[in-house]
């Protein structure tokens, strides 16, 4: 029986969870609250906190960050509210454990937190009846996630077999172009942007002249000349060109472009698995799907393999033995393996060389008694500061919108706009030890999105809390990437900040005047925490005038 509750203080306080995958319009986050919201005026819930996971997928947890965060809130008392309002079992996740659904479902109940789902036709009262319904459901929709993946699956590779490009970059010295369902050009798509007519495809097509004879330089220089990947490295940075994701040449950049068959022209697809997002796996060659010839190659087929056989002399000559006695030696020398210190180091065989040889490269690493922990703990740290990143992206949101800005978020999730006036990224700075004890940190320019001003978080020894924050506009930092030390210059220490409430300040409607103002006042301010004399005024001027 439905009761009608008309005081505030008679209704029991809910959270509201919401999560919209990439599926269908109707489970967007407006029409999933809308539901939610008139579940809860019908129940007696006031809501007064919201979770939620906007284009995630419901396979595991990973990556949901506010469901991530509500669990936690909840397993440390850490709310008021006493029920958690979904719409439905497959808004609280697609598991391939209907177990592991259960599971977070008990841990809110064992804290004294209900899990209602408003749009089923079952109440959620612990009843033999709802158990059993609750069970079917979450089969169901780990079922149809399994369905969905094989159909998709074989749909992309049948694309693949008539010369069509699935996913991923196109990669130094082409371009993915854009055709409709009649194989007529309707223009190349830039990095991030992706088709939104279904019947259009993409293909590969050879990129600029430059780029092109570059990559064709890089196969003359490792095939004729004898030239290692670092040495080719070396020749393009001290040229100035720049990968496809403007950054700085590798070994391993290097040896991407001489070890891919899309120079050639050929389309490869599935050599690695990542289904339902469980376990990435190396697939064998016999299950690759391809399509040679499938568009314009820039390369000779004939210098291709001779560098393919290149690459596959370096392991053929090598034993087990070696490999690993290579592998030893290395980790004495590092102190540490991971797969980039492997890939970058000279006359080694690749990781994926060790990877395929020996099974994966954390059996290659115990085979030789290097403890891989410390290269994990690495990559745990990785994965904490990009939930961090996304954790302080939609916090960012929330008080600038609370300051009365209007805030958008790009297709990428990675800029934000703010009242159609400037733009904004965020980028977390990880804290790294240098072997005289003291700290750096790298900061990132996004040259792609090209903010007006980047956010740069620097993080704690332990990378696990904020220490700072550098608001640095794009006007006075025109590189790819700059380092910050403990103490800074005092131009660059002008922007640092304990807390981001100057953003907010900024992003409220005051004139340029006043943002000049303050931004003058602050840049002093800290200027005179770290020199001794203070720079003359007209040079503050200057920079005022960028602004």
């Amino acid at each position: 029986m439905l009761l009608n509750y008309t005081k505030m203080e008679e209704k029991t306080k809910a959270a509201a969870y919401v999560r919209m995958s990439t599926e269908h319009q109707k489970y967007s986050p407006e029409n999933q609250m809308a539901a939610i919201r008139d579940y809860a005026d019908k129940h007696g819930y006031e809501i007064i906190q919201i979770y939620s996971d906007e284009g995630k997928s419901g396979l595991n947890i990973a990556g949901r960050a506010s469901l991530q965060r509500m669990i936690d809130d909840v397993q440390n008392k850490n709310v008021k509210y006493k029920a958690i309002l979904v719409l439905d079992v497959t808004r609280w996740g697609r598991f391939q454990d209907a177990d592991e659904s259960a599971y977070y479902e008990y841990i809110c109940k064992r804290s004294g937190v209900r899990v209602q789902y408003c749009a089923e036709q079952f109440e959620n009262d612990d009843s033999p009846i709802s158990t059993i319904v609750k069970g079917v459901k979450r089969t169901m929709a780990a079922e149809y996630s399994r369905e969905l993946s094989g159909k998709v699956f074989t749909g992309q590779s049948r694309l693949i077999t008539l010369g069509y490009r699935q996913g991923g970059p196109a990669g130094y010295g082409l371009r993915r172009m854009l055709i409709d369902e009649h194989g007529n050009h309707k223009g190349i798509l830039a990095r991030g942007e992706h088709k939104s007519i279904a019947t259009d495809r993409v293909i590969l097509v050879p990129g600029s002249e430059e780029e092109q004879e570059n990559v064709r330089w890089m196969y003359r220089a490792f095939v004729c000349e004898g030239r290692n990947e670092g040495w080719i490295a070396d020749e393009l940075n001290r040229r100035g060109v720049r990968t496809d994701l403007n950054k700085e040449w590798t070994k391993a950049t290097v040896r991407e472009v001489l070890s891919n068959e899309k120079y050639i022209g050929n389309n490869i697809f599935n050599r690695i698995s990542f289904k339902l997002k469980i376990k990435r796996v190396r697939n064998p060659e016999d299950m690759w799907i391809r399509k040679d010839q499938a568009f314009q190659g820039i390369v000779d087929p004939s210098l291709f393999f001779m560098a393919k056989g290149i690459f596959a002399a370096r392991c053929r000559k090598l034993s087990d033995e070696e490999m690993l006695q290579k592998l030893k030696e290395l980790q004495d020398k590092k102190g540490y393996l991971s797969a980039i210190v492997i890939d970058e180091a000279e006359d080694m065989p690749s990781s994926a060389a060790y990877s395929g040889r020996f099974g994966g490269l954390v059996r290659a690493y115990r085979l030789i008694g290097f403890d891989p922990g410390r290269d994990l703990r690495y990559v745990e740290i990785n994965r904490y500061l990009r939930e961090l990143h996304q954790e302080n992206i939609q916090d960012t949101i929330q008080k600038l919108m609370d300051c009365g800005a209007e805030v958008k978020l790009n297709e990428s999730g990675n800029l934000l706009n703010v009242n159609d006036m400037f733009s904004v990224s965020l980028v977390i700075c990880r804290c790294n030890s240098l072997n005289n004890g003291k700290y750096r940190w790298k900061v990132r320019f996004d040259t792609i999105l090209n903010p007006d001003v980047t956010i740069a978080v620097r993080m704690k020894a332990d990378n696990a809390s904020v220490l700072d924050y550098y608001l640095l506009p794009s006007l006075d930092f025109r590189l790819p990437n700059i380092k910050l030390d403990e103490h800074n210059a005092g131009f660059i220490d002008s922007y640092r900040f304990e807390n981001m409430d100057y953003l907010y300040e900024m992003a409220k409607c005051i004139s340029i005047r006043e943002v000049k103002q303050l931004l003058l006042k602050n840049m002093q301010q800290n200027f005179h925490k770290t020199v001794r004399h203070k720079r003359p005024l007209a040079y503050d001027s200057q920079i005022m005038d960028n602004i």
